[in-house]
């Protein structure tokens, strides 16, 4: 899990190349964290800034993350942009090999 935020992290607006999918989803579970601790702050505090600032960092790398899921199955980060078949594409498993964003 750690391996996995940490390359995200490393590649933070990087939008080439690829990401697997233990990758994709152990960032975005690691974001959802960041989001409810931040939730939690500024709900005890009356106070939804702290909640922006906990996760404002993490916007670009998970937009980032995301596109280079969409291109570890094939297709152009631009799928994000499509309810419900971006999930499907977030799951589905991984291209062996090379495709034409890289290698895995």
């Amino acid at each position: 899990m750690g391996n996995a935020i940490s390359a995200c992290m490393k590649k933070y607006v990087t939008f080439a190349g690829r990401a697997s999918r233990n990758e994709f989803w152990y960032f975005y579970l690691f974001y959802i964290i960041m989001y409810a601790i931040g939730a939690g702050i500024g709900f005890a505090i009356d106070s939804q800034i702290i909640m922006y600032l906990f996760i404002a960092p993490f916007w670009l790398p998970c937009f980032a993350a995301g596109a280079r899921r969409m291109h570890d199955v094939g297709r152009s980060g631009w799928f994000m942009l499509v309810p419900i078949y971006n999930l499907v594409l977030w799951c589905t498993q991984s291209n062996s090999g090379t495709n034409k964003y890289g290698n895995l």
